[in-house]
């Protein structure tokens, strides 16, 4: 079983997506369909409580797609929700608006990355 470490500069971690799903194709791809639409739909009410400028809204979704992300080796997307965490504790929300964007460009890099399984 491979021993998850988390490296931010990895779009994906194949060999976590992989031990996740035991190395099943169409599971990969099924997972990583999911939560691209599932932190797709997540990124609307992260708008909405940077908008309103909510902390604990935009702490308490950020948090719960940066579990989804890790879980299945979307690294670099859950590096951005992470610092997302901390911006929405320390009440940045231009920065949140900033990682949100980043969010956005993470995502599209996975779907990319999804392709190719």
């Amino acid at each position: 079983m491979y021993v998850h470490t988390l490296d931010p500069s990895l779009t994906l971690d194949r060999r976590q997506l992989r031990d996740i799903t035991l190395d099943d194709e169409e599971l990969m791809r099924e997972v990583l369909t999911a939560l691209i639409e599932d932190t797709s739909r997540q990124i609307e009410l992260l708008q909405s409580a940077i908008r309103e400028q909510d902390p604990e809204r935009c702490k308490r979704l950020a948090h719960y797609c940066k579990g989804a992300c890790a879980n299945v080796g979307a690294n670099a997307a859950a590096s951005v929700l992470r610092r997302m965490e901390e911006e929405a504790l320390s009440r940045d929300f231009v920065q949140c608006e900033e990682s949100l964007a980043a969010l956005g460009r993470e995502l599209e890099r996975l779907r990319t990355e999804a392709e190719t399984l």
